[in-house]
């Protein structure tokens, strides 16, 4: 029974597409430049927020060093 109806099922015909039609356009340009912006604003803001915890990490130790004398 299901070998009867696939061959009676007809196959679509194939789409043919002129490749040079279709592009990405304007919106696909400024999607792209959407999430280009969007990934640097994150990487720095990632960096900025590194950075100042390596320097109160470091501050943290110096103030721990300075409290407790040295034998």
């Amino acid at each position: 029974m299901h070998l009867l109806l696939m061959a009676s099922t007809p196959s679509p015909a194939p789409v043919t597409v002129n490749e040079n039609a279709v592009t990405p356009g304007v919106v696909g340009f400024l999607a792209i430049l959407l999430v280009t912006l969007a990934t640097v604003a994150l990487i720095v803001d990632m960096t900025r927020r590194i950075r100042r915890v390596r320097y109160r990490g470091e501050l943290a130790e110096r103030r721990e060093q300075e409290r407790t004398p040295d034998a």
